[in-house]
């Protein structure tokens, strides 16, 4: 395992290492928040994120503007924690579904 227990290792792996779908989701199952060490070509990759965001929703800001575009990978985020939503793109900010989840998580979503 390069990450095993510690997915905040993954910051100091290698390039090729950090391109590396296997190690970067080991990463991000132990810490949602190493998705902000992974390849700009994995924060695009929504199996990636959605396991990073299911736990901790506020890895959000890490993925691209198109997983932050995407209802699926937001309502993930929203279930758990509602203050992602200040991650979320705009038109998911004004989506009643997406903000009904964030109410319902509270954590200060509407603190931005």
């Amino acid at each position: 395992k390069a990450v095993g227990g510690a997915g905040w290792a993954l910051q100091y792996a290698s390039d090729n290492l950090r391109a590396d779908k296997d190690v970067v989701l080991e990463a991000v199952r132990e810490d949602g928040f190493s998705l902000q060490y992974a390849s700009t070509e994995l924060r695009g990759d929504k199996d990636l994120v959605m396991e990073a965001v299911r736990r901790s929703g506020s890895a959000l800001l890490y993925a691209s503007s198109n997983l932050q575009s995407d209802k699926d990978v937001v309502l993930a985020a929203m279930r758990e924690n509602g203050f992602a939503l200040r991650h979320a793109s705009c038109n998911l900010q004004s989506d009643k579904e997406v903000v009904l989840e964030a109410v319902r998580r509270g954590n200060g979503a509407f603190a931005f």
